[in-house]
């Protein structure tokens, strides 16, 4: 019979040459040594020798009985995990068209919004441009000479009295060159 040469102690330790140091045996080897002991030199032959002697002796111990229901149940719940996950991927992906028909829409939005503001920019510059400003100034010159030919017209048609044509004349030539030396002044400012 196989007998141990370490000894039944708490701590296994393994005797080597004198010029080599004594090595601890873990603790697990210590469990399998355990079992080995009361195996018969035939019956170690055999484990050594016979494939499936050897299989059925390792899956025998305590410890890869261990190993193996943890392995059976990491493998259970990482299956479960992955099961889960996959019933989930149909949420997802409707959750990610949802995110991409938001993030669409909301940039259509927000371009259509640039855009109008671009308008209203461009309007604004358009509207303010030396050009325009020039171009409203004309207009209101014509504007005023107009209603001052007209109120003429009205004084030449007896439809007013002399005082009230002079007020009214009065203020609309004033108005009218104001008009004009604004235009003017503008129009220096931008040839000087």
């Amino acid at each position: 019979m196989f007998k141990s040469t370490w000894g039944d102690e708490g701590h296994h330790h393994m005797q080597t040459n004198a010029d080599r140091p004594v090595s601890r045996i873990p603790p697990e080897a210590a469990g399998i040594f355990h079992v080995l002991k009361d195996k018969s030199a035939s019956e170690l032959h055999k484990i050594l020798s016979d494939r499936n002697a050897y299989q059925q002796f390792l899956l025998s111990l305590d410890m890869v009985q261990t190993q193996i229901h943890l392995r059976d149940e990491l493998r259970d719940e990482t299956m479960l995990l992955a099961k889960h996950n996959l019933e989930k991927e149909p949420h997802i992906k409707e959750l990610r068209n949802q995110c991409q028909i938001i993030r669409v829409t909301e940039l259509a939005t927000a371009r259509e919004k640039l855009n109008e503001l671009e308008k209203q920019k461009q309007e604004i510059l358009n509207f303010y441009a030396p050009a325009s400003l020039l171009h409203r100034l004309q207009e209101a010159m014509h504007k005023t000479e107009a209603e001052s030919d007209a109120l003429h017209q009205q004084l030449l048609n007896g439809e007013i009295d002399l005082t009230t044509f002079m007020h009214k004349y009065k203020t609309l030539r004033k108005l009218y060159h104001k008009w004009a030396l604004t235009r003017l002044a503008a129009n220096m400012s931008m040839v000087g």
